[in-house]
């Protein structure tokens, strides 16, 4: 027996889980789009680093086109500063005030969907699901790539990459919701690659974020996951709108031959 069936009364009728992936979490907005043109809207939302970044802009009332725009505007190198390696090669600061520049939300209560942020708690090794109060400091923590970026610090706890322990948020949620809708913007695809510190960096790290997904891609009603994906790297900065446009063909092509009708 499925133990989810033991759940007789689930709070939400619809949940969107989304994935962690860098600009490739871009597709997450692609997919909102595709989904709202057939009348799914989530009633709460869970989601890691740039799935995490999506589903506030989105839950704030941001539209999937105003959210291309908002991806369109964070590039690496002027959103970031460089300092000495004391825990990370960069700060924040600046993608903090974008942030609090853009969101017109101040707190998760203010946000007119639920929304579940996680982001991985460095001190005491373990995932931690931020859910109320002040809403920007865990969007920046869940987004704090280890080594890249200095861990953010809430409540003297420093915090990292949700991504880390939990890179596809759908247990999250998934006792929660009657449906639930998954993203995943990090395709385990193996192909070339350069070799440079950054490159093996960054191909090294995915390989772990991607291997905590398996899991929680089972628990998925829907799975939307475009493999094409993997022909992008995670900092890809020159190609937010392919990948905006490439998330909403794959789900408009899914949605076409897999659509349950329960989910609307």
């Amino acid at each position: 027996m499925d133990p989810l069936n033991l759940f007789d009364q689930r709070t939400y009728k619809i949940g969107l889980a989304l994935s962690g992936g860098g600009v490739k979490g871009l597709c997450h907005a692609g997919v909102l789009k595709a989904l709202n043109e057939v009348g799914i809207k989530p009633d709460i939302i869970s989601g890691v680093s740039s799935g995490a970044l999506v589903g506030a802009l989105y839950a704030d009332g941001y539209t999937p086109d105003e959210i291309a725009v908002c991806f369109e505007e964070i590039n690496f190198r002027t959103m970031t500063k460089i300092r000495l390696p004391d825990g990370g090669f960069f700060k924040t600061d600046i993608f903090q005030k974008f942030l609090t520049k853009k969101l017109r939300a101040r707190t998760f209560e203010e946000l007119s969907i639920p929304l579940r942020v996680i982001a991985t708690d460095l001190d005491n090794g373990k995932s931690v699901t931020f859910k109320s109060g002040p809403l920007i400091d865990p969007i920046v923590a869940s987004c704090s790539f280890p080594v890249l970026f200095s861990p953010k610090i809430i409540n003297g706890i420093h915090y990292v990459d949700g991504g880390v322990l939990k890179n596809f948020p759908v247990s999250i949620i998934r006792r929660d919701c009657e449906k639930v809708i998954g993203i995943n913007a990090s395709p385990l695809v193996v192909g070339e690659y350069k070799q440079s510190i950054i490159n093996v960096a960054m191909r090294s790290y995915n390989f772990m974020f991607k291997a905590n997904i398996l899991h929680d891609k089972e628990l998925c009603d829907l799975l939307i996951e475009p493999l094409d994906l993997g022909n992008y790297d995670t900092f890809d900065v020159d190609k937010e709108r392919d990948i905006y446009e490439l998330g909403y063909r794959s789900a408009k092509q899914m949605l076409s031959v897999k659509l349950d009708t329960k989910l609307v």
